[in-house]
């Protein structure tokens, strides 16, 4: 699903990884992630797509916002895992979108 987002500007943290073999708890975590993502003050939405290469995108308000996530409890956790378990290599891309423009089917 496309991510509704406001008009810019507003930020974005971009994920892209190399998992490891094996699940090792990933799924339940990034569920949990996810939700509680999904619930902090200035969370926009998220995009995700996993294939041999994952890349995810979440967008925030301001970068306060991106700072306060970091720092979460439960994510400080899900990050202290995915160096020691879950990921061959990962890069994180923090970006402010100063433009977006929108397609839907039926639009002319």
């Amino acid at each position: 699903m496309i991510a509704k987002t406001p008009p810019p500007p507003y930020y974005a943290v971009i994920f892209t990884s190399l998992r490891t073999e094996g699940d090792n708890g990933y799924a339940s975590m990034a569920e949990k992630i996810a939700a509680l993502a999904a619930e902090q003050p200035g969370f926009l939405g998220m995009e995700s797509v996993r294939e041999d290469l994952g890349i995810s995108v979440s967008y925030w308000k301001d970068m306060e916002s991106i700072a306060q996530w970091k720092n979460n409890p439960l994510h400080r956790q899900a990050q202290q895992l995915a160096r020691s378990k879950w990921y061959a290599a990962f890069k994180v891309r923090v970006v402010k979108v100063e433009r977006d423009t929108t397609m839907e089917m039926g639009e002319e």
